[in-house]
């Protein structure tokens, strides 16, 4: 599983080279697509069902491909982008137990997207695009015994073409808890219409681009995610924060969270000029660590959010600061510090 996730972690950094360490909650525009799903072709083998009525079983873990040309536009949902007209085909399963999945498309050879809708039809989860090349990944979803699921293959735009799906089992999900002592964000619920107005940084104008505050040595426990903006445009949450460095003008912080999340230090400190000085990325469930810099006892910008634009609910992150250790200075004349060494 950690070969899994370091492979993941450098796929990940290589999205983030693309997007440029985008530090906006909402995704950047996606170029239009102007295909148009090609007319269904009776001659095509369909290796999964045209709609949720005529679904093929499919059993954990499985390995799929196929393609989607020739099958008709029945479904799509926004994550995080609309209008798509594509084809798309659906599978069904269930599991005999509680579990946690990714479900990777991988090597798919068109701009996928992928959903997931429990018996009731509510979405479960959804992805556009995980992968620079625009293919998609769900990571982390939930899975209850004894319900029926279905699993949708779609695309953006009008894309279609051939796909690869594979399911892997998540064995090493956490549940974050704060320890007696953290500093708690305190972050109203990101429900549905919520306006960030808590520690939203420089993306949060509108509210006098709030900071958080990381002080001293307390170590800190915090909440991130994802929600619909009023007009039902998907976000995630960003945290900014304001640190004060210790004499030498060094500070590790270590970030440990339920999903795969990004530290940054950021630079200038100036709302119409900032980018990202450094980044760290956390895989789910791992400490990874970030040492900032700057002047002795001087400020510095640190960011914390999701990887990806889209995903469900909220989840929890705690972030470690070292000791700072302050060493008083005694003056000693050089026969004293001579008899140290004897």
């Amino acid at each position: 599983m950690k070969i899994l996730r370091i492979a993941q972690m450098f796929l990940l950094l290589a999205a983030a080279t693309a997007m440029a360490l985008d530090l906006g909650p909402a995704a950047p525009p996606k170029p239009e697509s102007t295909r148009r799903p090609p007319p269904p072709d009776p001659a095509v083998l369909r290796q999964g069902g045209d709609t949720i009525a005529d679904a093929v079983q499919i059993w954990f873990p499985f390995f799929l491909t196929g393609t989607t040309v020739g099958y008709t536009d029945d479904y799509d949902e926004v994550c995080p982008y609309t209008q798509s007209t594509s084809p798309d085909v659906v599978y069904t399963f269930a599991l005999p137990y509680d579990t946690w999945t990714d479900i990777d498309m991988d090597g798919s050879t068109y701009d996928t997207k992928i959903y997931i809708y429990d018996e009731e039809l509510t979405l479960i989860a959804c992805n556009d695009d995980f992968y620079p090349d625009y293919v998609s990944k769900l990571e982390n979803v939930p899975l209850l015994a004894d319900v029926t699921y279905y699993l949708v293959i779609d695309g953006y735009g009008g894309d279609a073409g051939d796909y690869v799906v594979t399911s892997m089992w998540i064995d090493d999900f956490c549940d974050v808890e704060p320890a007696p002592g953290m500093n708690v964000e305190n972050e109203p619920p990101l429900v549905d219409g919520y306006l960030d107005a808590h520690n939203g940084g420089c993306n949060s104008p509108d509210f006098g681009d709030p900071f958080g505050v990381l002080g001293g040595d307390a170590h800190f426990f915090g909440r991130s995610g994802w929600y619909l903006s009023v007009d039902g445009e998907q976000f995630r949450d960003t945290d900014w924060f304001v640190h004060q460095l210790g004499p030498d003008g060094v500070r590790s912080i270590t970030v440990f969270a339920e999903e795969d999340t990004y530290i940054f230090q950021l630079g200038p400190q100036d709302c119409a000029e900032v980018g990202v000085l450094q980044n760290v990325l956390a895989p789910a469930c791992e400490d990874m660590t970030l040492t900032v810099t700057g002047e002795p006892f001087g400020t510095v910008w640190i960011w914390v959010g999701p990887t990806i634009f889209d995903g469900q609910g909220e989840y929890d992150y705690t972030l470690s600061l070292d000791p700072l250790d302050v060493v008083g200075v005694q003056s000693k004349s050089w026969s004293s510090v001579q008899g140290l060494f004897r």
